[in-house]
């Protein structure tokens, strides 16, 4: 049951940050930033695949792996800047963002109870975490956290809102 809670909050995450890629369509709407320290959606889903890779070093450290170079631009204490110039192309962050994301749930697939309830690993940053189950729900949550700057761009872009409710009948 948990690991069934742990991959629905995991996708769904990832379905609206999905979504908002899906309306991106030029390199300037990719590094778009609403004001000069807001995080742009190329550094938002940058960072989120480094996230997933960190998280991957508690559950699964021997299936990390980091671009060269892109610590330096999408992870903790980086800047965005507007320039696309300065980042990879948004195809290939992207597909790490999917690899990325992909691994961390092939892992949580094939784990038992057991393992997910096991203590954090010693001088993980979440140690005191009750759980390694904790690692996938914060994956999750601190996708929401990002999505939330990304959909402020999407939105000042033009874009339509993912979610419309149907008026009342």
């Amino acid at each position: 049951m948990l690991k069934s809670v742990l991959k629905w909050q995991m996708e769904k995450a990832r379905s609206v940050t999905e979504g908002m890629i899906a309306a991106l369509s030029t390199p300037t709407e990719w590094t778009h930033q609403v004001h000069p320290k807001a995080n742009h959606p190329l550094w938002v889903v940058g960072h989120l695949a480094l996230a997933d890779n960190f998280f991957l070093q508690a559950a699964a450290p021997n299936r990390c792996q980091i671009p060269d170079g892109w610590n330096e631009i999408f992870w903790f204490g980086t800047t965005p800047v507007a320039d696309p110039s300065q980042y990879p192309s948004p195809d290939q962050v992207v597909a790490y963002f999917r690899e990325r994301r992909e691994t961390l749930l092939n892992v949580l697939e094939f784990m038992t109870d057991a393992e997910l309830q096991a203590p954090m690993p010693e001088g993980f940053p979440f140690s005191k975490s009750p759980c390694l189950a904790q690692v996938f729900s914060h994956a999750a949550f601190h996708e929401g956290l990002h999505s939330g700057q990304f959909s402020v761009a999407h939105r000042s872009l033009g874009h339509s809102p993912l979610f419309q409710p149907k008026p009342a009948e």
